[in-house]
């Protein structure tokens, strides 16, 4: 028994509520392969805790008494950094804390439910230990630094026929960034879809907004896909695909039932893309758990698509791009800083991707 505990994921949760900390430790206790080591009310406590234990992960709220969630999560990645998942509240300020708390290096976040405290934890159980999973074998990165944007090949006049078209999962908020922050101004259009739930895109894409040269928006049904904007699928509700409408490629949002157990899905986007781009496309898909994209970007390929996965060394989670190399999906293998050079350069038609599988 000795040595099955050994391999256990410890966990420590940070919590001011003692509900959520009993009801997050009984998720963790129930699972084999984890294990809750101790719990804390507040970050000061919890530093003497991770000291004591060592914790393979840390769940944190955001927003605690005596230390805020944010501070404890900058000053942790600086001194004794660890994968951590944050615990968020589903409001316009909870939404905006949680990516600056993406930003400083948490791995990924769970959204607590407003109402029904108990019935909703319960009901994304599932979606906490696969996290913790997760977060256990990501790889660490210190806190988002900005990419510059002279990084990135200039672009003669592009077709409004060429997309990018990007997929993402744990770790995917910050190599969307990396990707998209460097684009000029004249990019394809780009279509994202990143696995997060409803009430946090629209945050996302205002935060993207503001460091991209790219216009970058929450993407809206039935609106026309224009080059130098990026469309962010909105989370939780729908699917984001691309359609056609006469000459022009536009946005439809489809509420169908999730794919994968994502909704939005990466392989929903990727495959309309190649039903409706074809060689017009380069599919991307980015860090992420799982193998939601892999088959949708192998669709892509066999339309003519270029096709890019980024590599295990700079993926947090290797789990998408994985699957679909494994399947012959990717036509290079890149990593995450040459993404966006590596995609303009295809477009360009001036450089060949770095590996080829």
């Amino acid at each position: 028994m000795s040595a099955l505990a050994d391999k256990r994921i410890k966990v420590l949760c940070v919590d001011d509520s003692a509900l959520i900390r009993k009801l997050v430790s009984e998720i963790v206790d129930a699972e084999p392969d984890m294990t809750m080591v101790a719990t804390a009310p507040d970050p000061l406590v919890a530093r003497e805790l991770i000291k004591r234990h060592n914790p393979d992960v840390l769940t944190l709220d955001v927003e605690m008494p005596r230390m805020d969630g944010l501070d404890f999560l900058g000053k942790l990645m600086r001194l004794r950094p660890m994968p951590v998942v944050m615990l968020s509240s589903l409001t316009a300020r909870g939404s905006d804390v949680t990516l600056q708390a993406l930003e400083l290096g948490a791995v990924d976040f769970v959204t607590k439910p407003q109402l029904g405290l108990r019935d909703g934890l319960v009901e994304s159980s599932r979606e906490i230990v696969d996290k913790i999973r997760a977060a256990a074998q990501a790889r660490l990165r210190g806190p988002s630094t900005s990419v510059a944007p002279e990084s990135a090949p200039s672009l003669p006049r592009v077709s409004s026929e060429k997309l990018f078209i990007v997929g993402a999962s744990t770790g995917g908020t910050e190599a969307i960034r990396t990707l998209l922050e460097p684009m000029p101004a004249n990019a394809p259009a780009i279509l994202v879809t990143q696995h997060m739930p409803a009430g946090f895109t629209a945050s996302f894409a205002r935060r993207l907004d503001s460091l991209c040269r790219i216009h970058v928006k929450e993407a809206e049904h039935g609106e026309r896909v224009l080059p130098g904007h990026a469309y962010i699928a909105p989370g939780g509700d729908f699917h984001l695909r691309l359609e056609r409408s006469g000459a022009n490629y536009m946005v439809a949002l489809d509420p169908a039932p999730p794919v994968n157990r994502h909704r939005p899905s990466v392989d929903v986007l990727f495959d309309s893309a190649a039903r409706h781009a074809g060689r017009n496309a380069t599919g991307i898909l980015l860090t992420g758990m799982g193998k939601d994209g892999a088959l949708g970007l192998l669709h892509m390929r066999e339309a003519g698509a270029a096709t890019l996965a980024q590599d295990e060394a700079s993926c947090v989670v290797f789990g998408m791009p994985r699957e679909a190399i494994a399947i012959g999906a990717a036509q290079a293998v890149v990593p995450l800083e040459s993404m966006c050079r590596e995609a303009l350069n295809l477009l360009n038609e001036s450089a060949q991707p770095a590996l080829r599988i």
